[in-house]
């Protein structure tokens, strides 16, 4: 495997390795530090970490992280890495299905949902915020397992 080719593994472990924390974040504490709080303040706090995520560092963490896996896939294909290439081209479906197609399908909609509440209206916010809350979660875990996998399955390759 030549010096870029290695570089642009590593730089993809890294970016798997740091996706795969923040969602852990949210799976691990942040949904249950928001539960603290009132339903509606919930809902309130966690529309404004979904204004606040779609910014460079986030985005750029997690599609160019996407856009790195395909292209290390396709260098795969055409040798770049002999001993790890079906390793690189399974973390690269696991990225693209469990973290990228989980966040567009499954995330993002709810988000949108709960930022389309009035604001004014905390009951509504409050209900909202309880049929958020558990598929949002759940799809978490799933981003993060999907990178967290796709993660170690680089690692497997370079170590190959």
């Amino acid at each position: 495997m030549s010096a870029a080719a290695t570089v642009l593994l590593v730089i993809a472990v890294v970016g798997t390795g740091l996706v795969s924390g923040v969602f852990f974040a949210f799976s691990g504490f942040v949904m249950q530090g928001l539960d603290r709080l009132a339903p509606a303040d919930a809902a309130r706090a966690m529309r404004e970490i979904n204004v606040t995520a779609v910014r460079a560092p986030l985005m750029l963490a997690i599609f160019g992280t996407a856009l790195l896996l395909i292209v290390v896939a396709t260098m795969s294909f055409f040798g770049a890495y002999p001993a790890g290439a079906w390793w690189i081209v399974g973390s690269a479906v696991v990225y693209l299905v469990g973290v990228v197609g989980v966040t567009g399908g499954a995330n993002v909609p709810r988000n949108n949902r709960l930022a389309a509440a009035p604001e004014s209206d905390a009951g509504a916010l409050g209900t909202a915020w309880r049929e958020f809350r558990p598929a949002w979660t759940a799809w978490n875990h799933v981003r993060w397992l999907a990178s967290a996998a796709s993660c170690a399955a680089l690692v497997v390759a370079l170590l190959g």
